[in-house]
């Protein structure tokens, strides 16, 4: 079963427009900085979840001579751009907006206003991390969803449920802030949560950063596949032995590479024989893009 990243997406985008919207109107009225600052981390989350589209979109496009492996990899680039805009956009103005209310601290008007926002942003964040782990539990199997996050190459599907978290956490900051302001009267508070909340976001982008940018680089399928794979091929006929099992992984399809011990007693049977793997195994693992096939004798 696969996970459907568009559809968890989807959700996100509809969930932060819709609060980035309420957010807006929230710091304006109350004149919070926590709120400022969640309603610029709203918008940023949306225009990331456009650019994950469009990568997913690009990552489609077709092999040709300059590139021959074709544009799998586009997804992570875009990811990883999502990524930087958490880190600068959301978390940095964040940390600067906090700085300048504690420098120049100004009073929170109509706190229950915001209180009601923060309410409704947290109850529409849950639900749409609620689809993401929908979509995460199709593929995880018996892995604890940190587990999971560290293997996943689904870099859209690790980068909507990083801003999920981070989006809950940071509205559970600003509500807490605004509480807090409304209790002591002290506007310090609206600016400590300000610079929480750029805290959370830098630690989460820096935690999407670090996955997505192994995947730029060239990781290997899942641990999992990459297991499944070799046990599928050594239960081939014909296989005396896997050598090597070498993965790559292009978006959502893979590159492999094989190197077997084959018991054929001809050249024409040895060709039989791979033509007969490589069509099983392009059934059994559809995102097998690029198959190749190394007959040896010794490793």
């Amino acid at each position: 079963m696969k996970a459907d990243s568009v559809r968890t997406i989807f959700y996100a985008l509809g969930a932060n427009l819709a609060i980035a919207a309420a957010k807006t109107g929230a710091a304006i009225t109350t004149g919070s900085s926590a709120m400022l600052a969640e309603a610029i981390h709203s918008y940023a989350d949306s225009g990331n979840q456009v650019l994950l589209l469009w990568g997913m979109k690009q990552a489609k496009r077709p092999a040709s001579a300059d590139y021959p492996l074709g544009w799998g990899k586009a997804v992570f680039f875009w990811s990883f751009i999502v990524a930087i805009v958490l880190f600068s956009i959301g978390g940095l103005f964040s940390l600067y907006e906090g700085w300048h209310k504690l420098r120049h601290p100004e009073d929170v008007n109509n706190p229950w206003v915001a209180v009601g926002i923060l309410v409704f942003g947290l109850v529409a964040e849950t639900i749409s991390l609620r689809a993401c782990l929908q979509e995460v539990n199709k593929v995880r199997g018996d892995r604890t969803i940190w587990r999971w996050f560290r293997e996943s190459r689904q870099s859209e599907l690790v980068v909507i449920l990083g801003e999920d978290v981070a989006a809950l956490l940071g509205l559970a900051l600003a509500l807490i802030a605004v509480v807090m302001t409304m209790l002591t009267g002290n506007a310090m508070w609206d600016g400590l949560g300000s610079m929480w909340i750029g805290v959370v976001l830098i630690v989460v982008a820096a935690g999407i950063g670090h996955e997505i940018m192994a995947l730029l680089i060239g990781q290997s399928a899942d641990p999992a596949t990459v297991a499944s794979l070799r046990r599928f091929v050594e239960t081939c006929e014909g296989v005396d032995q896997v050598y090597r099992v070498l993965t790559l992984q292009l978006g959502t399809s893979l590159m492999v590479s094989l190197k077997v011990r084959i018991k054929a007693r001809s050249a024409a049977e040895l060709v039989s024989r791979i033509n007969e793997i490589e069509a099983v195994l392009r059934i059994e693992f559809p995102e097998i893009q690029w198959l190749f096939f190394e007959p040896d004798v010794a490793d």
